[in-house]
């Protein structure tokens, strides 16, 4: 019998080739199942409060980070990622104006590690951390590299108020002017104001006044990581809500007894947190925090003013605009290992109260104004549970501008002359307030 005709091998060769082909369709599960996670996408967002890095990857992975001197460097190395397109193109990311960051390049440190270099403009405290998946991003790896000397916010805006406050020194008042914009010039008024003012005179000229300047606070929405809602035409609210306020600043600062600062000059992050820290920090007598609505349905239209409730919202849709807007913080992304941006916040006490008091009139006169230029969603102000406004002694209200969700309002939005009206009647409602409530001596500049 010939070797090829034995039946022992016969049977050997059998098993053979039964266990090549269980081999063969075993192992592509196992490879499968070893897939290496991916970056899908960085983005970058400077700002001269801080920047930040974000990786974002298809799933979990695991990464160790140090510090580096002479020259200042932040390495990160990440392991069992793929290297790929996403991560070369790193290098070419980096704006050569950024604040903090020179440098920036990743590569193939050893085998099933991937090490980022970032090459920095100073000494850095930095942040890296990551993000669960939420809305329409997936997991996420954060560098966060804050300068370990930060803007000072006041100095800044004392820097900006030199020479408006020269005047005080010389014993001159500083004068809330009577007549609105459109009244000045012989026109009609578009709307009456919501209620006769009551003011305090001085005694030579009778006009209302302020013996100091105020500071106003402007939040622009949303920023970096977090778009804010989106219309159809494609509008961010992030980008409108900075523009917006921009226009207001502009308008603001041209008073004379008025300042105005911003929460973020620029397409970056702020934690809500942060932002009434930032108030706080600048002693701001009014905090204005600017949004642009939207809504399941595109018919919705129309202004709207909200401040702050401990007692529950004042409708539904309060109540459901505050679930989202602080829901920010879980899209923009917050580092919550960082104890610093989450320490026990001022108890609040009956000091809450008189504030909630002051924000509803201030919103009040915001609402009685933005009606002149738009419809209005709601005649009255509304009230919820919104976490950017819970400064304890800061009047504080919430402007939806318009809803972005309406296709002739995101239109309208993105109008430069309809943005500058909106700045209009956003003074002129900061300006009634405080002619009815002239600020007290907290904060005096001299």
């Amino acid at each position: 019998m010939s070797r090829r005709a034995h039946p022992s091998h016969g049977r050997r060769q059998l098993l053979k080739y039964a266990g090549a082909s269980l081999l063969v369709s075993v192992t592509p599960l196992a490879g499968a199942a070893a897939k290496l996670p991916s970056v899908l996408a960085v983005r970058i967002w400077p700002a001269a409060d801080y920047t930040r890095v974000t990786l974002e990857h298809d799933a979990p992975l695991k990464f160790t980070h140090f510090t580096v001197e002479n020259p200042d460097r932040l390495v990160v190395d990440i392991e069992g990622v793929e290297f790929n397109s996403v991560l070369d193109s790193l290098a070419r990311k980096v704006a050569t104006d950024d604040p903090n960051i020179k440098l920036l390049r990743a590569g193939r440190f050893k085998p099933g590690v991937v090490r980022l270099v970032m090459e920095l403009k100073g000494k850095v405290n930095p942040q890296v951390f990551t993000l669960a998946p939420v809305g329409e991003y997936g997991h996420r790896l954060v560098l966060d590299v804050y300068p370990l000397n930060p803007p000072d916010p006041m100095m800044a805006l004392l820097e900006g108020r030199k020479e408006a406050v020269e005047p005080l020194k010389g014993g001159q008042d500083f004068q809330i002017a009577e007549a609105r914009p459109d009244e000045a010039a012989g026109r009609k008024p578009d709307k009456p104001p919501v209620e006769a003012p009551e003011v305090q005179t001085g005694k030579k000229s009778g006009k209302p006044i302020v013996d100091r300047l105020v500071t106003i606070m402007l939040d622009p929405g949303h920023g970096g990581e977090d778009p804010g809602a989106i219309g159809r035409a494609g509008t961010y609210e992030k980008n409108v809500t900075l523009e917006v306020a921009r226009r207001l600043k502009a308008r603001i600062d041209a008073e004379p007894n008025m300042r105005a600062v911003l929460t973020r000059d620029s397409d970056f992050f702020v934690p809500l947190q942060m932002r009434v820290q930032k108030a706080r920090r600048v002693h701001a007598d009014l905090f204005l925090s600017i949004h642009a609505d939207a809504w399941i349905k595109p018919d919705a239209r129309g202004s709207s003013v909200f401040v702050l409730s401990e007692k529950g919202a004042s409708s539904t849709q309060a109540r459901l605009l505050a679930q989202k807007e602080n829901d920010a913080d879980l899209i923009g992304g917050v580092n919550l290992g960082n104890k610093d941006l989450f320490l026990a916040r001022t108890l609040l006490d009956l000091s809450q109260t008189a504030t909630i008091n002051d924000s509803l009139k201030l919103g009040r006169y915001l609402l009685g104004e933005l009606g002149s230029i738009n419809t209005l969603h709601k005649a009255n102000v509304e009230q919820a549970g919104f976490a950017v406004l819970k400064a304890p002694d800061i009047p504080s209200a919430l402007i939806e501008t318009a809803f972005i969700s309406n296709p002739e309002e995101e239109s309208r939005l993105n109008d430069d002359a309809y943005q500058e009206k909106l700045a209009g009647a956003i003074v002129r409602g900061i300006r009634q307030y405080f002619i009815k409530h002239p600020p007290g001596p907290k904060a005096k500049l001299a």
